[in-house]
């Protein structure tokens, strides 16, 4: 297992920066090869269930992630979605913060504690955060 922490501010509003974060299906767009499905589809709470499927044919995996808690950001109250991994592939958790930030602009920490099988944690740490860096940074850009 590996735990990297990932923070940036960005030029948003608390909220809008948490619907970019909290809109699953776009994590598949910015993730390469992956696709994301949430069940049931709708508004995101607790015990909804986040699907990653990374991969190519026989080569992908699901990774299925449960909302264990959803708080989305109030005016000058910061959010948080943790999030339980619960595949046989993909273990762990994450955490997606958003606080108010200087100027009015948003500050998020995408904390998270990741195990893949087979894989050795040098190696998937690195990984990680680099994946996971370009997601947060395309996912706060909207693009």
């Amino acid at each position: 297992m590996v735990t990297f922490l990932l923070e940036r501010t960005a030029p948003l509003s608390q909220e809008e920066a948490w619907r970019r974060l909290t809109e699953w299906p776009r994590h598949g767009e910015v993730v390469p090869l992956t696709r994301v499905t949430v069940v049931p589809p709708g508004p995101t709470a607790e015990g909804t269930l986040v699907v990653a499927r990374s991969g190519i044919g026989p080569l992908a995996f699901d990774d299925p992630m449960e909302v264990m808690v959803w708080r989305p950001p109030t005016e000058g109250v910061s959010g948080l979605c943790r999030l339980e991994k619960r595949g046989r592939v993909v273990k762990g958790w994450a955490e997606l913060e958003v606080h108010p930030g200087p100027g009015g602009r948003a500050r998020v920490i995408w904390r998270e504690e990741l195990g893949v099988r087979l894989l050795p944690g040098l190696l998937l740490g690195t990984a990680a955060r680099s994946v996971f860096g370009s997601a947060l940074n395309r996912l706060l850009r909207g693009t």
